[in-house]
């Protein structure tokens, strides 16, 4: 199924510093776009509906729960990378993930396999963590909202169900209907009742059954949405067709009291993170193959007309390997790849990236699945060539993955520990890549950072630019300097200001997170 649509007339042709490319949807904020950075980097762009933006409570709500959005970490979500809340029409870019969302994979190849399952429920999980850390409850998670790649599954949407409560029916639209998707929804939900992570956990079991049966728990809703949420919030889940292995988890996940609902932690210790090659079907991989070959056609959107042909380039030098495979950017942002940033030519198709989008065709078709999932998650295979030396890599264009999520500290204060939370998230030189939140008496600092040059390897420090104070912040709040982040030896993120003596050294984790 492909996900992408033609542009309408009346689309516009940019937003933002984003050229738009095509449609990928509607939801109940707004339209979605395709779109890409000038300089390069694909993207999802949401662009708000203009009812909802001329409401101030909307947008007050909408630029809280962006700003909370931003801090969430990790490499099981889309992240948050830009945002305009304050434009005529509100919108918010987020990374793009090259894959189907989750409802169209059931649909169209059927039930997950048990061991497919098991490796989505852990990949939740972590992503429910993640967003939970910074306060966050999605509210709407759904197979829709859940994409499928390679190695794993990725969540989003996460804080945008919040955003629409802001309106005067306190938690309802305009027409009256529940936010949320009824099907996939938690009792407390149904019933306005105060919401909690535990409802994501709710939520989680009943995405976790249709996957593994390919239907709701609590049916479709062909005899009406009202006998729908009466059959969530009163009678037991049907798990027919779920492997009986995965029974006591789910039906754990659907208990109607959220107190009984296991924990994340919990989750994870039932679903230990045991990645099999690959974890997905033969059929779904080729469907990825597929997708990530047509972005590379969308260079030029919304036209019939063939492209302008291009010259054939002078001869270089043989250019340098292109860097690992990196969930957060799709193949045809590393097209261009080279080991310093360029300017902002428009992307060419790669042979190179080409030719290995119909390798990997060929390679699942023949069912040679392990290796197609070596080639999109960057694990080599035991008889693949030897990886280059750290002196012939390239430098790399995204942060690597160590560094990426939510770290915490605290500093004495004047009433006690003041805590510190940062966030790195996936980004190229030149992108808002650190997020750090300083609390403390009378102030609540945002900070954000962008990355000033790419590590030479994946265990280089992290050359950060100064700090500017986001939207939200309150207090006395002074803009940062440089700074240099490494890994200590003991896991500590260590964080240095450049040209000075001071440093904080961080743990992992959020200093909100429970446990």
């Amino acid at each position: 199924m492909d996900r992408t649509q033609r542009l309408k007339p009346a689309d516009p042709d940019r937003i933002g510093g984003y050229r738009i490319l095509a449609r990928l949807g509607a939801g109940g904020m707004g339209q979605v776009y395709l779109a890409r950075s000038d300089r390069g980097r694909t993207v999802a762009v949401k662009l708000v509906r203009p009812d909802l933006a001329d409401q101030a409570d909307f947008r007050a709500r909408f630029r809280q729960e962006v700003l909370a959005a931003r801090r969430v970490g990790g490499l099981w979500t889309a992240p948050v990378l830009d945002a305009d809340t304050d434009a005529p029409v509100p919108w918010v870019a987020t990374g793009y993930v090259a894959g189907p969302d989750l409802q169209s994979v059931v649909e169209d190849h059927g039930p997950l396999p048990e061991h497919s399952v098991r490796v989505l429920a852990h990949g939740l999980a972590l992503a429910l963590r993640d967003i939970h850390g910074v306060g966050l409850v999605h509210r709407d998670l759904k197979p829709s909202n859940i994409l499928v790649t390679a190695d794993g599954p990725r969540v989003i949407d996460f804080g945008v169900a919040r955003a629409l409560e802001a309106g005067p029916d306190g938690g309802l639209t305009r027409t009256g209907a529940l936010i949320g998707s009824p099907g996939f929804m938690a009792p407390e939900q149904l019933r306005g009742d105060r919401v909690t992570p535990a409802c994501d956990v709710f939520c989680l079991g009943s995405v976790l059954a249709y996957a593994a049966s390919g239907r709701p728990p609590f049916g479709e809703g062909t005899s009406g949405v009202h006998a729908l949420m009466f059959r969530i919030a009163q009678e037991p889940p049907d798990l027919d067709g779920v492997p009986e292995s995965l029974q006591e988890l789910i039906g754990d996940c659907l208990h109607k009291d959220p107190a009984a609902r296991p924990t994340l932690g919990r989750i994870l210790e039932r679903v230990p993170a045991t990645l099999p090659h690959p974890w997905l079907p033969s059929t779904v991989l080729t469907q990825l193959a597929s997708e990530a070959a047509k972005l590379l056609d969308l260079e030029n959107p919304g036209t019939s007309e063939p492209p302008a042909p291009v010259p054939e380039p002078a001869p270089t030098p043989t250019p340098a390997p292109p860097p690992p495979y990196d969930p957060y950017y799709d193949v045809a942002a590393y097209a261009g790849y080279s080991p310093e940033p360029d300017p902002e030519p428009p992307l060419q198709r790669s042979a190179k990236s080409t030719a290995a989008l119909i390798a990997v065709a060929l390679v699942v078709a023949v069912g040679a699945g392990g290796s197609v999932y070596a080639f999109m998650s960057g694990t080599p295979e035991k008889a693949a060539a030897p990886a280059p030396t750290a002196s012939a890599s390239p430098k790399f264009g995204a942060i690597p993955p160590q560094y990426l999520g939510s770290w915490s500290a605290v500093v004495p204060g004047d009433s006690g520990d003041e805590p510190r939370n940062l966030v790195l998230s996936p980004g190229r030189v030149g992108d808002p890549v650190l997020t750090l939140t300083a609390d403390g008496r009378g102030y609540h600092c945002v900070f954000q950072a962008h990355l000033t040059e790419a590590p030479a390897s994946p265990g280089a420090d992290l050359r950060i630019g100064p700090s500017e104070v986001a939207p939200g912040s309150t207090g006395t709040c002074n803009p940062g300097r440089p700074s240099t982040i490494s890994l200590l030896p003991d896991g500590r993120l260590h964080r240095q200001t450049d040209g000075t003596t001071e440093y904080l050294d961080y743990t992992k984790g959020d200093v909100s997170e429970g446990s």
